[in-house]
């Protein structure tokens, strides 16, 4: 509660007015013997003036006290109730970043694989019957199994004879690509347009052997393993992706020379290397194509197709 220090002050100040001015009182001259009178005022009057004085004084001096004995005010944090945590600095973690690292396609050129010339009993390492009604893989072919082996002694047959029947085991099965196209009817295309150029290019190639044709030996196929691509769905009018490899060669001895052609693609189904175009993936109409006659090995490729 505030001390009325205030209101005592000003009712001392009145007291001490009226102590020190009067009213009435002259310093004329001529006026010695009243002045004489008020000179020496009554013993009452002096006992009250002086016991004013002194309450004021005691007053002051005691307010004066109460005011600087009063503590001085400090800071005091707020109290916290029990059991409860007491406010900390925030700590913000930013999120974890996540590095996504997109799939890269890496080119490998590995070295030119090929198969061993034809052996007695290699019909039997064919691909297993049913194959094409069994769905799609990512695995890459190997060229240097047996099942290869025995697809390239097949196809040589029907060169060297010009007998489509002996080479169909290596061409890509109709229901394979029945799978693997979004053509309107697959199978037709299949037939009529695939395996009917096969055929021509047979053909072709059985007459670029000339009268010594049933003597030509499969030396070697040569299968370029830098042109593996893999052709994905949409591309070729593909519901579904394979692996592709252009431009493989068949090498044979014919009459003491070593000579080879082309097989113009080669596409997978499940791991297994088919043939789908041997002369010209773009064939012209009617007409059977030998892919890059060659005295030697030849050259591989193009790159790229379908």
């Amino acid at each position: 509660m505030p001390l009325p220090s205030a209101g005592r002050d000003a009712g001392s100040s009145r007291l001490l007015s009226g102590a020190t001015s009067f009213p009435g009182v002259s310093r004329k001259a001529g006026s010695r013997g009243r002045l004489a009178v008020w000179l020496v005022p009554p013993l009452a009057l002096v006992v009250a003036i002086a016991l004013a004085v002194a309450v004021a004084s005691g007053s002051g001096a005691g307010a004066s006290s109460r005011r600087s004995s009063r503590p001085a005010r400090s800071a005091v944090a707020p109290l916290v109730p029990a059991g409860t945590a007491q406010p900390s600095a925030t700590t913000t973690t930013a999120p974890a970043t996540t590095t996504t690292t997109l799939p890269t396609t890496t080119t490998t050129t590995a070295p030119t694989t090929t198969t061993a010339p034809a052996t007695a009993g290699t019909t039997s390492a064919l691909p297993p019957p049913g194959t094409g009604l069994l769905p799609q893989t990512t695995a890459v072919p190997s060229s240097a199994t047996p099942t290869f082996h025995a697809e390239m002694v097949a196809l040589w047959a029907g060169i060297r004879t010009g007998d489509l029947a002996l080479a169909m085991p290596s061409f890509f099965p109709v229901t394979a690509y029945e799978q693997v196209k979004a053509y309107d009817d697959d199978r037709l295309d299949w037939s009529d347009r695939l395996v009917y150029h096969f055929g021509l290019d047979l053909a072709a190639a059985h007459a670029a052997l000339g009268p010594g044709a049933r003597s030509a030996r499969l030396v070697e196929v040569a299968v370029p393993q830098d042109l593996i691509h893999w052709v994905p769905p949409g591309a070729c009018y593909n519901k579904i992706g394979y692996w592709n490899v252009p431009g493989s060669r068949l090498v044979y001895e014919e009459g003491g020379e070593e000579r080879s052609i082309g097989i113009a693609s080669l596409i997978s189904w499940r791991g297994y290397w088919y043939v789908v175009h041997l002369g010209s993936e773009v064939p012209p109409a009617d007409e059977g194509v030998v892919d890059n006659p060659a005295v030697g090995i030849g050259p591989f490729g193009p790159p790229g197709g379908c």
